[in-house]
């Protein structure tokens, strides 16, 4: 397969990736964390890293706010535990 279509599949399994995490609000960054390693504070922050990378302007927030669907004062407030 060419690096476009394998580019296509990867940005479309991470916006599955990132919806599932929006709904499953339930499920805490810690246990994430301890299971996979990584939790959506690390994707957020990964985004933000490889936009400077890449010398494109998306900063920590608004990479939080794709990831979480929401602000990330806003979803602490009504799902961290």
């Amino acid at each position: 397969m060419d690096i476009e279509n394998i580019e296509k599949l990867e940005s479309a399994a991470y916006r599955r990736l990132i919806k599932h995490l929006q709904k499953r609000t339930d499920v805490q960054n810690i246990d994430v964390m301890d299971l996979a390693g990584f939790c959506r504070n690390c994707l957020s922050r990964w985004m933000s890293e490889e936009a400077e990378k890449l010398n494109i302007t998306y900063s920590k927030e608004a990479a939080q706010e794709y990831v979480y669907g929401m602000t990330y004062e806003n979803w602490k407030e009504n799902f961290q535990k």
